[in-house]
Order: C-alpha cells, then structure tokens, then sequence
C-alpha cells in the first residue's frame, strides 16, 4: 500500500514565553528536576502548563519572587480559578481545579526543600475536592460490537482500525498505553499483552482474548509491513504514514469511528476501557481481577465500575431478596424475571440521566 504523503506543519510546541523573573527561573529548574527524578512526560508537560499561568497570574499583580507568594496569594489564585470561565462561558470542575493545583503544591514543596523560599506557602493550601463520578456512558455489547464492526476490513487501515478496538476492548487498557505497545509486548500465542509503565509507572501483564489476537495476528502479518517507513521503532501499530500513533491521534481516530458507526456519546478510547470493566462484572468477573487488569492501585478506583453494573446487582437482589414482590395466583418466579430485566434497564437509565443532571448543574 503506498503510503499517503505526509502534510507540511503541524502542532508546534509552545515556546518559552515567560519574561525572566524569578519564578520563571525557579520553573525552569523545577521542571529540569522532575525530568531527572523520573517523573513522566506527561507530568512534567502538565507542571510546566500549570505552574505558567500561575506565573502570568501572579505577574499581572506585580509578584515576580518565589518569596512574593503567601498562603493567601495562593487562595486568591484558587478563587481566580473557581470564578474563571472558559470561551463556551462554562466554570471549570472541581476536578480540573484540583489538577491545577496540584502542581503548584509540587513546584512551592520543591522551592521550599531547595531553601529557595523559608517556608511552603501551599503546604495549607486547601484543595477542592475532586468527585468520583461514575462514566456518563456506558456502552451495550451490543453497542461495542456495532463500532467494532464498522472499519472495512477489505482495506489495510481496516484491518489495523479492527485489530485497535479489539485490543482496547478486551485489554481495557488506556489510549496512552496502547500507543506505547511494541510488536514484543504483545503474545498472540499465550494471549497476553505486556503494558509498560502504565499509570504510576507500573508494568503489568494482562489478558487479550482469542478474538483480539486472531485480529493482532492478521494486523502484523498483512498490513503492518504495509505501513513501515524507513526506520521501524518497533511500535505496534502504525498510522497510514507509517509513525507510531499519538495519544491525541488515536482519540480523534477512535471518536470517528465511533460517530460512523451511528452513535453520538461522549469520549472515544476509555468508552472501551469503561466497557470491558463493567461487562465483565455483568458476567460474575471478581472485582480484585477486574482491579488488576485495569491496573489499579487500590480497589477504590475499580469500585468505580461496581456502580455502572446495576444488572446484575438488580438480577441478584431479586433472586436471593427475601421481600419481593409476587404476583397473584403464583409463586411469581417467571414474571418476577421478566420484570427484574425491565426494571433494571430502567434504574440503570434513571441513574445514569441523573448523574447527567448532576454534571451539567
């Protein structure tokens, strides 16, 4: 398959854009530090854009010194961004200010351990509490199946587009995990796929089911020697320019698939991830498996998805509930059934357009 030409430009970083004061020269070296100690790409990105515009904020009140910033700078910064709206003119979540925040707590924790300021002005900061919210959209088997239907096959990006949803849905790993696959993390003859350096940096080893691997199979042998450029980097899977994917790529690409295949829900990648975790709960899976294949560090964050599986809490309570209700002139079983399906597909409807309620107030 030829290979289409890739297009001039693209993202461009941002640059340096910080005039040179101090809490700009503090930043540079605080993000040098968090490189060398390990910390994530992508948290060091999310510290250098955090800590910014703190920085410009701070600038336009004529605060340019680490020792310029107190404990009540800082909540005033907190009130700025309770009050802040974006361009659509809606607030930010409790949650997006706490990311915020955090690396704040980071880079003034940081100063204060380097003896660049006497004391840690945020070590007080109070921080808003982050909801736990359960995922607004929950996908059907059969609304899985319907996207993992929709690439065409009979083409190579097809095949690849085909081989990406199996593996998201059947691994139930994150969109950056899977873009950093390579060809050897993957065992299509023992089913199972190596995921490197997950969240919190933590390997783990999880299950890819038959179906997935027989597509993975069909996805090296036919279409990936299709896609190579000059140099292999020994990525999984490719783009149509040959390139290992990016996050953001593979999201935008997903979320397409996904309106081609008729339905309009938010999210893309983790529809599958939310998808995988809460069907097989339906199906009897232990919440502790469920918690290591998702890679959780604690059974808190899997209990997410004990939430979104109201079917099978509302089969269950029906079966074994010593006061439930029969119907008149017999033991009620068969229709009790029928209703306990009925009913839990409309509990399941009412919580989850309450939740939606709940986020849009």
């Amino acid at each position: 398959m030829a290979l289409r030409k890739k297009h001039p430009g693209g993202a461009v970083a941002r640059g340096w854009d910080l005039p040179e004061v101090p809490l700009a020269h503090a930043l540079r070296d605080f993000l040098a530090w968090s490189e060398a100690s390990g910390v994530s790409p992508f948290t060091v990105r999310q510290r250098s854009r955090a800590v910014r515009r703190f920085i410009l904020w701070a600038l336009e009140r004529s605060l340019a010194r680490p020792q310029d910033i107190t404990l009540p700078i800082l909540d005033r910064y907190q009130r700025h961004l309770y009050h802040y709206r974006k361009t659509d003119g809606t607030p930010l979540s409790f949650a997006s200010q706490h990311t915020e925040l955090v690396p704040l707590k980071a880079y003034f924790k940081w100063l204060a351990r380097e003896r660049r300021i006497l004391t840690n002005p945020a070590s007080e900061l109070a921080m808003p509490r982050a909801p736990r919210r359960i995922p607004r959209t929950v996908l059907t088997v059969a609304e899985v199946e319907r996207i993992i239907g929709e690439p065409d096959t009979a083409t190579l990006p097809g095949i690849r587009d085909r081989a990406v949803l199996e593996v998201l849905y059947s691994s139930g790993v994150r969109r950056t995990e899977l873009v950093r696959l390579a060809v050897s993390d993957v065992d299509t003859r023992r089913g199972s796929l190596l995921v490197r350096e997950g969240k919190g940096r933590r390997d783990r080893l999880v299950p890819l089911g038959m179906r997935a691997c027989r597509w993975v199979e069909k996805y090296l042998t036919e279409v990936r020697p299709e896609l190579l450029a000059a140099t292999d980097d020994g990525s999984l899977f490719l783009t149509d320019y040959g390139e290992a994917f990016g996050a953001d790529w593979l999201g935008e690409h997903v979320k397409h698939l996904i309106r081609r295949a008729g339905l309009i829900v938010p999210g893309a990648c983790h529809l599958f991830r939310h998808a995988c975790a809460t069907h097989m709960l339906e199906n009897g899976a232990d919440i502790r498996y469920i918690q290591a294949l998702l890679g959780h560090a604690s059974l808190t964050s899997t209990q997410l998805y004990t939430h979104v599986s109201l079917r099978k809490l509302k089969e269950i309570h029906d079966a074994t509930h010593p006061a439930r209700l029969r119907r008149a002139g017999g033991d009620g079983r068969d229709a009790d059934r029928g209703e306990a399906h009925r009913g839990c597909d409309e509990a399941a409807a009412a919580v989850l357009d309450a939740l939606a309620r709940e986020d849009d107030a």
